[in-house]
This record gives structure tokens, C-alpha cells and sequence, in this order.
């Protein structure tokens, strides 16, 4: 979240009496605005302890506006980008993921943040968020980073595909080869001591050949 621009009074930013209790509290939110509060109000702390110097108060506020923030990424799931699904708790909605972080005040580099805070794996999170030193929200966010597939693999390895891809790359290449060049040719034109690894690398592409062409079936 950003850190806003007149820090509120701590006063009003008060946190429950213990921290078990805040994660309780944040836990038990349905709403992304209650949770944005959360989120608000732990970092308005943990710049008045920095300014206090008070580390233990700091990290303290760091682990709830983490935990806000991720709980934010958790029911923001519950939107996608077209606004065609059904919520989690069964009731029907038309609102867009993005529509609905704006309705909870939240602007789009905050849902981006908060959906990648969600991404890390749940045991991961907390691990890290309970350290000694606890990453920072940013910090967090590059974890959760997804990369969207540019090609829809449709059930298929990701390795599989690529080895697919760069085998079928060297096929078309080898064809291209051999409606270019007269066999005859390259057989003239290669001496002697190359003749016999030629031939070894012929049988070779040959059994690989034909255990492709009997995989692809009919």
C-alpha cells in the first residue's frame, strides 16, 4: 500500500492489544475494504515506529499490513476480469476484479500487489512474514509474480512442448535441407573418413524418424 501522504494520527490507527489477535481479525474479514483498512492502518504504524525507531513495533506492523494485504489478494479472487462467475460464497455478482478493488479504494497497483501477495504459496507466506526479519510488501509482490503462458499448452508439459517445439523446428529445417540438395551431391562431395560417421548419423535419424512417425499414429 502506498504510505499516505499526511500520516494519520496513531491514535487512530490503533491495532489490537496483541498480535494474535489482529491475525484473527484480518482472517475473519469478508470485506476487501476492511481489509485495505487493516492494511492502511499497520503501515501508518509501522512509519511512526520507524520514526520512534522502534524495531519491534516496526516488524510487528509490517506482518499485519502483509497479512492484510494478502487477505485483500484472497477475495479479490473471488472476481475475475470478466465479471461471468460465481463468488465463493455462492451469491451471484457481475463486478469485475478491478471494479471491485476500486470499490474498496484500492488503485490498480494495489490489486496487482495484492493478488501477488496471495500467489505465494500459504505456508511460504507465512514462513517468511513470521522471520525475524520480515520482507517488505515489495519484496513479497516480486515473489508472487506470475507469468502468463503465451501459448495456451492445453493440459500439455511445459517441457514437452519445448522439446516438441525445437524438434519440430530441426524436422522442418532438415526438409527444407533436403528439397534443396541432391543426395547424390553430398555423397561426391564428402572424403573419405567422413563417409562412415556419415552413415552412423543416417541410421540415427532414421530410427529416430521412424519412432516419431509411429508415435504421431495415423
Amino acid at each position: 500500500m502506498t504510505l499516505p501522504a499526511n500520516l494519520p494520527n496513531v491514535a487512530n490507527a490503533r491495532l489490537p492489544a496483541t498480535y494474535e489477535a489482529a491475525c484473527n481479525a484480518i482472517a475473519e474479514c469478508v470485506r476487501i475494504d476492511e481489509c485495505a483498512d487493516w492494511a492502511n492502518k499497520a503501515e501508518a504504524m509501522a512509519a511512526y515506529a520507524r520514526m520512534s525507531e522502534d524495531d519491534t513495533l516496526r516488524k510487528r506492523c509490517d506482518r499485519i499490513q502483509a497479512r492484510a494485504i494478502r487477505r485483500c489478494g484472497e477475495l479479490l479472487k473471488d472476481f475475475d476480469g470478466r465479471g461471468a462467475h460465481r463468488r465463493s460464497d455462492g451469491a451471484d455478482s457481475s463486478s469485475t476484479q478491478r471494479q471491485a478493488a476500486a470499490g474498496a479504494g484500492m488503485s490498480e497497483r494495489q490489486q496487482v500487489t495484492a493478488v501477488r501477495l496471495h500467489n505465494i504459496p500459504e505456508d511460504d507466506f507465512k514462513a517468511q512474514v513470521e522471520s525475524d526479519n520480515p520482507p517488505t510488501v515489495t519484496q513479497l509482490a516480486k515473489q508472487g509474480t506470475k507469468s502468463r503462458p503465451l501459448v495456451d499448452l492445453k493440459g500439455r508439459d511445459p517441457d514437452d512442448f519445448a522439446a516438441s517445439t525445437q524438434a519440430q523446428a530441426a524436422v522442418r529445417s532438415f526438409a527444407e535441407m533436403t528439397r534443396k540438395s541432391d543426395a547424390r551431391v553430398i555423397a561426391r562431395g564428402a572424403f573419405p573418413e567422413e563417409i562412415a560417421p556419415m552413415r552412423r548419423d543416417i541410421a540415427s535419424i532414421d530410427a529416430w524418424l521412424d519412432a516419431l512417425s509411429v508415435s504421431l499414429g495415423d
